[in-house]
């Protein structure tokens, strides 16, 4: 099937671009390195993600805890992605999302090094890895106004410190707007300097 799929042109050209629902399942779902590799389209209803297996240098393992169980929402932009990938593939119900050439997992560490990081090192930007993907969702979420225990909920944290402290980063801006509110919501009186008493 696979096959079939790659010999038409223009589901080839798409192929060579599948990394777009890669790079948007990354930015957008908050999945584990691992968890991108094991995904598989019995893991994808069209509205969520169970994750129910990590790959990890070849070998297939449980995801990291219990928590890591939980269902993970899919956005509306993702899931149009994802589903056009799977037209693409001709419909499967199992099998990586993230195929290579041959149908297995994808080697994300080739991607890496022959697409993501001379792509971003042409702009200037650096590869800080796969996790930054979840670090940049948890910080965006909180930007937003989301709530810290939801975050933890959509990252699938066991505890939420673990989220607040390691995963949300605040910015520096984020702090000068913090102080900003901070001093509209006192009822101190701005100093003055009296004039010097004349006696």
């Amino acid at each position: 099937m696979l096959i079939q799929w790659r010999k038409d042109y223009g589901c080839w050209k798409y192929c060579r671009s599948r990394r777009p629902p890669l790079w948007l399942t990354a930015l957008f779902s908050g999945l584990r390195e691992g968890e991108i590799r094991g995904l598989g389209w019995e893991n994808y209803d069209g509205e969520q993600i169970c994750v129910t297996r990590s790959i990890w240098h070849g070998e297939v393992d449980d995801p990291k805890t219990p928590a890591s169980l939980a269902p993970v929402p899919v956005i509306p932009k993702l899931a149009e992605r994802l589903n056009l990938l799977r037209q693409l593939q001709g419909c499967p119900q199992q099998g990586p999302v993230f195929p290579n050439s041959v149908g297995k997992p994808m080697c994300l560490d080739k991607l890496v090094r022959d697409v993501i990081r001379p792509t971003l090192e042409k702009a200037g930007i650096k590869w800080c890895g796969w996790h930054a993907c979840r670090r940049g969702l948890a910080t965006n979420l909180h930007r937003l106004g989301v709530s810290d225990k939801n975050i933890q909920a959509i990252l699938r944290h066991s505890n939420v410190a673990v989220t607040q402290n390691c995963y949300i980063k605040t910015v520096t801006s984020d702090a000068r707007e913090a102080m900003a509110l901070l001093e509209c919501a006192t009822s101190v009186q701005p100093a003055t300097i009296a004039p010097p008493s004349v006696h």
